[in-house]
């Protein structure tokens, strides 16, 4: 990890910062952060600025920067003007976290759909899924879902063709053959059904 960002997160003013975001968790959460930076090349080697103010995203959210949980990630990227920076991104466990934590939701999820798995769409009013079924271990798509405590439900399905489209017009990484979308294309496709 460059020694750049590891000076940047000891000084006073950053440690006061997540003190003041995050209370006794602090320390804790300082430490994932650079551990998360000392285990990728280019994020150690991006703007200590830009890796401070993903890591404060995240501690306003209260989500934790681990890539195995999922909640949220800090991620490089190439500007052209700065360099290498870091930004932050939510994780679909993320969005189902915060959608949790407004009282509004009865239920929310995301789920590959497996060949087979597809019974009907209808324009109107969805799709059905029959979840008993499966042709194959092919997954065809992916299926998000939720209902408000005020009855109101919605479920969007989107074919791994659609997904794929989405990441090309979105990400940079995926562009270029790297980061969530092709090392976890499973999280990256629950998290756009969740968050569309």
């Amino acid at each position: 990890m460059s020694k750049e960002i590891k000076n940047y997160f000891t000084q006073d003013a950053a440690q006061n910062k997540f003190k003041e975001l995050l209370g006794n968790r602090a320390s804790s959460f300082t430490t994932s952060v650079l551990q998360v930076v000392a285990s990728n090349k280019m994020l150690a080697n991006a703007e200590p600025q830009s890796v401070f103010n993903a890591a404060c995203m995240a501690a306003t959210l209260d989500l934790p920067i681990n890539a195995n949980l999922g909640f949220a990630y800090i991620l490089p990227y190439n500007d052209r003007e700065r360099g290498q920076v870091a930004q932050f991104q939510l994780g679909y466990k993320g969005f189902i976290q915060l959608a949790q934590r407004s009282g509004q939701f009865k239920t929310i999820a995301a789920t590959p759909i497996y060949k087979g798995q597809v019974v009907s769409e209808n324009p109107l009013t969805g799709y059905v899924f029959d979840f008993t079924k499966r042709d194959s271990d092919e997954i065809v798509g992916f299926a998000g879902y939720f209902s408000l405590i005020n009855g109101f439900e919605k479920t969007i399905y989107l074919t791994v063709k659609e997904l794929e489209n989405h990441g090309t017009k979105y990400s940079q990484t995926f562009k270029k053959g790297f980061g969530l979308w092709k090392d976890n294309f499973e999280a990256m496709a629950q998290k756009t059904v969740i968050k569309l």
